[in-house]
């Protein structure tokens, strides 16, 4: 079935052009492949390895005490096998290419930092079930197909802020994420180990193989849509909303059957799901990376999708020179920070034959930033004709620490830089491609707000976190419900 998009874009944007009717449906004409004209203050090489990167400043990675037992463990890890396969990379890619023509929507979210001491079934099997719910929300306000993507099975880095880490006037190095060193204070535990990436390595593993198993074993069937509601969600205002919503998918499913429409599907009996985390610990990725035999080219088989963060996204950096080589769909962090004439030259090291699907922009900003910076972004992509899928991470640029020492998240804030995202693609004429979340599917008090309130006070109660404060279920449906919202009222403005 032909999809319609909710979405205008201007005639300003050379390289998707605007859409036409043809009886009664929306059409775009193909986008036109074209090479991104090189700039002259870039210098793009032509040769690249799984390890050119080394012939590059690398930033974030941790300073292991013996080379040769670091080596050791990348051998071994080199002769494991891929944890995703090349072809389900591009079959993401694809999907990432309709969403920066307007005619998907992606949702990505998961955990901050993956942990080992919390690696258990029902906890995978919660943040997937909230991320299919929070699908279904979006698809039926959006009227266009979802793609999931986690933050899972791979997430175990984290970038640092500052090297050392300081309690009641000790020191230690910072906590880097369960694939490097360990998060309680402790000497011992915060001294970098590299077998601990075999460890990462087996819990991906793991988690991939009940991931598929989820999406493909009868669980995310569209018929079981009421049955995905989490038993500490059941009761609250979201809860009975998406309930509502359920009953009303349940009723479309049985006129399709009445009407002899299969619900036999592969659609209505399947999940795609696709998995992501931040290309950090170099080593790692790069001892998983390899070639695929189909099309010769170099995937890093560790996550479908990879993304570089606002710390490492160097021009000449050792992350992007990685990036560049290996043919998944890429994310790109910005901040304000973001200088929109070197955003231009990275998409076009990381993207130079301008690939639909091949580079996601993801912005952090804060609502009042993002309404200043974010225009400039989109004006300097869209003049220099790159193709990108543009979303909104609310979460990174909306942190701060309460009166407890805890660090928390607005949900108030979350929303509004939300808002603020979609305003500013109205105003330029651009598509809001998704959004990027750290949620998990646990009852968790790390973010204050929401209509099932979570206050300053409560935050101690669940606060489970490793890292970064993370949204709750019930404050990922919510949140699901006002981008619903926002999307079908652009899509009944539009058909207007």
């Amino acid at each position: 079935m032909a999809l319609t998009s909710p979405f205008l874009l201007s005639s300003k944007y050379p390289q998707l052009l605007r859409p036409h009717h043809s009886n009664g449906q929306l059409l775009f004409p193909s986008t036109r492949l074209k090479p991104i004209k090189a700039n002259s203050q870039s210098s793009i090489p032509t040769k690249w390895s799984p390890e050119s990167w080394k012939t590059k400043k690398a930033f974030q990675l941790p300073e292991y005490p013996d080379q040769n037992d670091v080596d050791s463990v990348l051998q071994t890890l080199s002769t494991f096998p891929a944890l995703v396969f090349a072809g389900e990379a591009r079959s993401l890619e694809k999907k990432l290419g309709d969403a920066a023509r307007g005619n998907a929507f992606l949702l990505q979210g998961g955990d901050c930092a993956e942990s080992f001491q919390e690696f258990n079934a029902p906890n995978i099997r919660d943040t997937f079930m909230i991320i299919l719910q929070m699908g279904v929300v979006l698809m039926f306000g959006a009227q266009m197909p979802i793609i999931k993507v986690g933050r899972m099975a791979g997430q175990f880095a984290k970038p640092r802020s500052d090297a050392m880490e300081e309690k009641d006037g000790v020191k230690l190095p910072s906590y880097r994420g369960d694939s490097i060193n360990g998060d309680a204070f402790d000497e011992k535990c915060r001294v970098p180990n590299p077998h601990r990436m075999i460890k990462a390595y087996s819990q991906s593993a793991a988690t991939l193989n009940l991931l598929r198993a989820l999406a493909t074993g009868g669980y995310a069937a569209m018929q079981r849509v009421t049955e995905w509601n989490l038993d500490f969600v059941k009761d609250s205002q979201q809860g009975h909303r998406y309930l509502e919503l359920a009953h009303r998918v349940d009723e479309a499913m049985g006129f399709m059957d009445a009407a002899g429409i299969t619900n036999a599907h592969p659609v209505m009996t399947k999940a795609e799901f696709w998995t992501s985390h931040e290309c950090l610990l170099l080593p790692y990725e790069q001892a998983l990376t390899r070639r695929d035999s189909t099309t010769g080219l170099y995937y890093d088989c560790s996550a479908h999708m990879l993304w570089v963060g606002e710390r490492t996204r160097h021009l000449d950096g050792a992350h992007v020179e990685f990036l560049r080589g290996v043919a998944n769909p890429l994310g790109i962090k910005v901040s304000e920070k973001m200088d929109p004439d070197e955003l231009v030259r990275l998409i076009e090291i990381l993207n130079p034959h301008n690939k639909p699907g091949r580079i996601t922009v993801i912005v952090r900003m804060g609502a009042k930033n993002l309404r200043v910076k974010f225009p400039n972004l989109i004006r300097a992509v869209r003049g220099a004709e790159q193709i990108v899928t543009w979303v909104n991470d609310p979460m990174h640029g909306n942190t701060s620490k309460a009166s407890c020492g805890l660090k928390t998240r607005s949900f108030d804030a979350i929303k509004e830089e939300l808002s603020a995202f979609f305003e500013v693609h109205e105003q330029e004429g651009s598509y809001p491609g998704g959004v990027h979340l750290e949620m998990t599917g646990q009852d968790v008090t790390e973010c204050v707000g929401g209509s099932k309130v979570v206050t300053y006070a409560d935050l101690a109660k669940r606060y489970r976190t490793h890292c970064d404060p993370r949204l709750n279920a019930s404050q990922s449906l919510e949140l699901a419900f006002i981008i619903a919202d926002r999307l079908r009222k652009t899509r009944l403005n539009f058909n207007t």
